[in-house]
């Protein structure tokens, strides 16, 4: 009862902090992470301990399936070599990395530092997403930095299986072929057990027109694909990954334009409210496990630092010779994309989840030596990434010439809408020549989308309700909706437009009412 009590708080506290940020122009995660601080930190305010089951089980999945939903496929398979290289090769290197400074530094025991390295070797999908989602960076850029946050989870996820195995067992040594197994078997395993999930969905999607059925498979498509992968023993977040990524390309296609808008809302919510409770339960972690260190390890605001210096700085040289497939019309590195791409990277909730499923006892019964250090130093990693890389993205981006100006945006969507009205009126004056709709619905369409070209106000005369004007009206949409695609696929426009225009137009559909 009073972890309901304590999610409920959250939720409150959260929706004032995001109104709170939207004025500010400040990212509401970083701001949820301080509220938790500051509330944790009250006389009289309870200590949370959060079961990491219940992060994994009940908050990734749906954050994680969203945030797939949202990348770009065609951006993609533009950059999915650098995407491939960070996701194994940097994972491998931040997790040496942190490890040789943790027993350097903090004087952790090498097996314990090297689970330290592997929790921390890999950003995190759901604060890379929700911290970039109010940024104008250019689409190769965001979906780097979004799909290697979504793909990395496999190879970090080997490593602290790994060194988890070494750290309890008694001379517990590591076996590189079975690790290499594991992680075949984790990625593989859970891509396909996502796309076996996307196309059953997809199946039942086609056939499923009723709104709240469309909105009860969406909600429970994330559970499932997480579900059956781990109990498959394969990767439940990859397996999510994947599901969101295919079905969130084919969305359009699966339904009509008023249930896109019920998902949309629906998703929204849920997004909002998860993200509420994760990001607050963040900074609560922190001051509780600080309580629960033993003496002598006071140095670890100090040690905290060190360790997020090291995975920045490892990260700046890992991007830094990727930067030519972001930026391949440039032909040389560049210092501003490497600097961005390192610096949306943060940790996140999922670090924090891996660490604290940490065990308690070795094989023979004794206690993990370092483990409290390590879930504060964790935690603290985490909460330095979200406040001081959150609160400065914005300003990182602008200052390196990175990010898209308004007008450019606003420029690109009025071309997009544009292109869409000329190609409904090509179909208006076909349709027109076979003489197959009454001309006063003909003219009335033909006005409106002239008028939208020439950019002044419509002025529509008679009622909208009369039948043949609303089928041609949802016939000219479906052509913009075809159109409005082919731009896409044409690197035409951008995914923002793209998400953006086809909002407008189910808008407009749904303003139609039913068939």
């Amino acid at each position: 009862m009073r972890a309901v009590g304590i999610v409920l708080v959250l939720v409150v506290l959260a929706t004032s902090v995001a109104t709170f940020a939207q004025r500010l122009r400040v990212p509401a995660p970083s701001l949820l992470v301080l509220v938790g601080l500051a509330v944790a930190m009250v006389p009289g305010v309870p200590a949370l301990h959060v079961p990491p089951q219940a992060i994994a089980l009940v908050v990734l999945p749906p954050l994680l399936y969203s945030s797939a939903e949202e990348l770009s496929l065609r951006d993609l398979r533009t950059v999915w070599r650098p995407v491939t290289i960070l996701s194994f090769g940097l994972v491998f290197a931040s997790a040496a990395a942190v490890g040789f400074v943790a027993v350097a530094v903090a004087g952790l025991p090498p097996a314990m530092a090297f689970v330290l390295g592997a929790v921390l070797s890999s950003t995190d999908p759901v604060a890379v997403t929700a911290l970039g989602r109010r940024l104008a960076l250019p689409g190769r850029v965001q979906v780097l930095v979004q799909a290697e946050s979504l793909f990395n989870d496999a190879t970090s996820l080997v490593l602290f299986k790994v060194a988890v195995g070494v750290a309890v067992a008694v001379g517990g040594t590591v076996d590189l072929p079975a690790a290499g197994g594991e992680l075949l078997l984790l990625g593989g395993g859970g891509s396909l057990v996502g796309a076996a999930v996307a196309g059953l969905v997809w199946l039942i999607r086609r056939r499923t027109a009723d709104p709240v059925l469309e909105t009860v498979i969406a909600l429970v498509t994330p559970y499932a694909a997480y579900v059956l992968a781990e109990s498959a023993h394969t990767s439940g977040v990859t397996s999510v990954v994947v599901a969101g990524v295919l079905l969130g390309r084919s969305g359009h296609r699966l339904t009509d334009a008023r249930i896109r808008l019920q998902l949309h809302a629906v998703s929204a919510v849920v997004v909002f409210l998860l993200e509420s409770v994760v990001f607050g339960i963040v900074g609560l972690q922190l001051p509780a496990l600080v309580r629960d260190l033993p003496a002598g390890t006071g140095w670890w605001p100090l040690q905290a630092l060190a360790l997020a210096a090291v995975l920045i700085a490892v990260r700046v040289l890992w991007t830094l010779p990727l930067t030519r497939g972001v930026k391949p019309s440039r032909g040389r590195l560049s210092w501003r994309v490497a600097g961005v791409v390192t610096w949306a990277g943060t940790r996140g909730v999922m670090p924090l989840a891996a660490a604290l499923s940490i065990p308690l006892l070795t094989a023979d019964g004794n206690r993990i030596p370092g483990r409290p250090l390590v879930l504060v130093l964790t935690t603290a990693v985490v909460v330095l990434t979200l406040v001081v890389q959150g609160l400065t993205l914005a300003a990182v981006v602008h200052r390196s010439g990175l990010a898209l100006e308004p007008e450019h945006t606003a420029r690109e969507e009025d071309d997009a809408r544009a292109a869409l009205n000329r190609a409904a009126l090509d179909h208006v004056d076909h349709l027109a020549a076979l003489e197959v709709m009454p001309d006063t619905a003909i003219d009335r369409v033909r006005r409106g989308l002239a008028a939208r070209l020439d950019r002044t106000p419509e002025t529509p005369d008679g009622t909208t309700a009369d039948a043949a004007y609303r089928q041609l009206r949802r016939e000219v949409i479906t052509v913009q909706n075809a159109r409005l695609h082919r731009l896409y696929e044409e690197h035409l426009i951008s995914d923002t437009t793209l998400r953006r225009l086809q909002r407008d137009l189910d808008l407009e559909q749904a303003g139609l009412g039913r068939v």
